[in-house]
């Protein structure tokens, strides 16, 4: 099984040995296991089941066949469940070009010292009059799907750096619970990524607020990976070299492009002047608050109003929301 392993490094197949338990010598096994599992499950579509894009959930869950399985089923039930946000899921489609061309998400062109891509998101270039949350969210999971066919980063997995500086409470009052679960599920619970810390800078107390709302429906791997950096970006630095950041991010690289990853996944399509209105996308916002309403959120240890954000009586203090770093185990 070695062409299963071909395109990594030495060091990332060392790596794969000893965090991620992936040994060649039981690969076919391995994948065989999981495969043997999907007559469990005759309500979900397996739309793909070959050896390398099961290795992927293998490696996401460390080898470990039920929780791959569980992956992989969860995989196709999501889109299963969101046919309308997998409709048309490419680059040309015009709510996810428009998003990518704001960066949505950015994608740095170096590495982090573990060998993890990172992705950037300045949170204010969202404009909300050109497209949807559903949009950003189809472009990061179209970039993911692209990234992760890379074995490397199967291995090594991400890093999530979000800039909230103006961000105003206006576009914040968008994001409904509804709708950051649905963000939830598609790449928490549904997608065979390792995120190895997701990083807020710079963001007001409605973030803050918003946080306490999602917070429920987060595992506890995914909360001990949420830093909170407010406008510390020394604490950033701490975790993230200057020498490979933008200077937006107190980096020593030149500001970001926006194109930049836009211009990767659409070529010669960039330039193309397409039209839209996000008013008249299928997936609306009544839907969600329908298909995912307080009621369903299972985790859920209290129902939040749609929508509504309070401020909180005191704000933590920036060293207060700092958590400790965690390896990507």
């Amino acid at each position: 099984m070695a062409h299963l392993q071909a395109g990594l490094s030495p060091e990332t197949l060392e790596k794969a040995k000893v965090e991620l338990k992936e040994n060649p010598d039981t690969l076919h096994q391995d994948i065989q296991e999981v495969r043997d599992m999907i007559i469990t499950r005759p309500d979900i579509g397996f739309l793909r089941t070959e050896d390398a894009f099961i290795l992927r959930f293998l490696r996401a869950r460390k080898f470990n066949h039920f929780e791959s399985f569980r992956l992989l089923a969860q995989y196709f039930e999501y889109r299963q469940q969101n046919l309308d946000m997998f409709k048309n899921l490419k680059a040309t489609d015009p709510g996810i070009k428009q998003a990518l061309k704001d960066g949505f998400p950015g994608v740095l062109t170096n590495l982090d010292r573990y060998g993890r891509k990172i992705l950037i998101l300045f949170a204010a270039n969202w404009d909300q009059s050109r497209y949807t949350f559903v949009d950003i969210l189809r472009s990061i999971l179209l970039s993911l799907e692209s990234m992760i066919e890379d074995p490397e980063l199967q291995v090594n997995g991400f890093v999530l750096i979000i800039d909230w500086s103006n961000f105003t409470f206006k576009q914040a009052s968008k994001l409904t619970p509804s709708m950051l679960r649905l963000a939830i599920e598609g790449l928490q619970d549904s997608f065979p990524a390792r995120f190895g810390g997701i990083h807020f800078v710079n963001q007001p107390w409605y973030i803050h607020a918003l946080y306490t709302v999602i917070r429920p429906f987060l595992k506890d791997k995914t909360r001990k990976r949420i830093f909170m950096h407010g406008n510390n970006l020394n604490s950033l630095h701490q975790l993230m070299h200057p020498e490979i950041l933008p200077s937006e991010l107190g980096g020593m690289m030149p500001p970001y492009d926006m194109g930049t990853w836009a211009r990767t996944l659409l070529d010669h399509a960039y330039d193309e002047e397409t039209e839209y209105c996000p008013e008249s996308y299928s997936l609306s916002v009544k839907d969600l608050e329908k298909d995912l309403s307080p009621k369903t959120m299972k985790r859920s240890q209290s129902v939040v109003e749609p929508g509504v954000l309070k401020r909180p009586e005191k704000v933590k203090s920036e060293e207060e929301n700092m958590q400790p770093l965690l390896s990507l185990d």
